[in-house]
């Protein structure tokens, strides 16, 4: 339990510091140059869903937000069922992986439209006394770390986007996007380490030998 608390804190203090800082020292748009052009500081916020998927209109933000709230409740007590059951550590922690990172976007999507100004044309102000950019519930999810390690342009022969350019990896997504990746990329990597399938031959000879060894006495 002490080791997945640590590791959803960990999560939601770098998600959060990280973006505090995005949001007090950049506006919407700016950007900075980590690594030349392949690793950019970019600050950019989304209304939707993970690596700046959006989600259409004022209803679905309200939607989405409060299935986010739900999925994390879920996530929590299928985390605590694991721990409780005494399940592989790895499964444990890409868990908490996941639930950390989703955690991070529901606080901004619940409270950083009330905790921040607007950031479209000055940089965001902490706690404005004039109050925040948005309601509960519609905060918008701050992204900033944007990798366009390949740029260039389809030829002119490809179907559908011939000449047309692509950038890969074109998302721009944050601290809490990355954690849910890795958490699920985990599972999908050693999945047969969590969950080892049940040996229905051996389980039935052993219902057997236990049948016989009855009958014996």
């Amino acid at each position: 339990m002490k080791k997945s608390l640590i590791i959803i804190l960990l999560v939601l203090l770098v998600d959060q510091a990280i973006k505090f800082y995005i949001k007090t020292h950049f506006f919407l748009g700016e950007e900075y140059h980590v690594a030349g052009n392949w690793f950019i500081l970019h600050f950019t916020e989304n209304n939707g869903m993970a690596f700046g998927m959006e989600f259409a209109g004022n209803y679905g933000k309200i939607f989405l937000s409060a299935f986010r709230i739900v999925a994390v409740v879920g996530i929590a007590w299928y985390l605590y069922d694991l721990i409780k059951l005494q399940s592989p550590s790895g499964l444990v922690i890409s868990i908490s992986l996941i639930l950390g990172g989703a955690l991070g976007n529901i606080i901004d999507s619940v409270f950083y439209g009330q905790l921040f100004s607007d950031s479209s044309y000055e940089i965001a102000k902490f706690l404005p006394a004039e109050g925040g950019y948005a309601g509960w519930l519609h905060g918008r999810v701050v992204d900033m770390f944007y990798f366009p390690i390949i740029t260039g342009h389809f030829p002119a022969w490809f179907p559908i986007w011939a000449t047309e350019e692509f950038i890969f990896f074109r998302p721009v997504f944050n601290f809490s996007d990355s954690a849910i990746t890795v958490g699920v990329a985990m599972i999908l990597l050693f999945q047969r380490n969590f969950f080892p399938k049940k040996s229905v031959d051996g389980d039935s000879s052993n219902n057997n030998s236990n049948t016989e060894a009855n009958l014996s006495e």
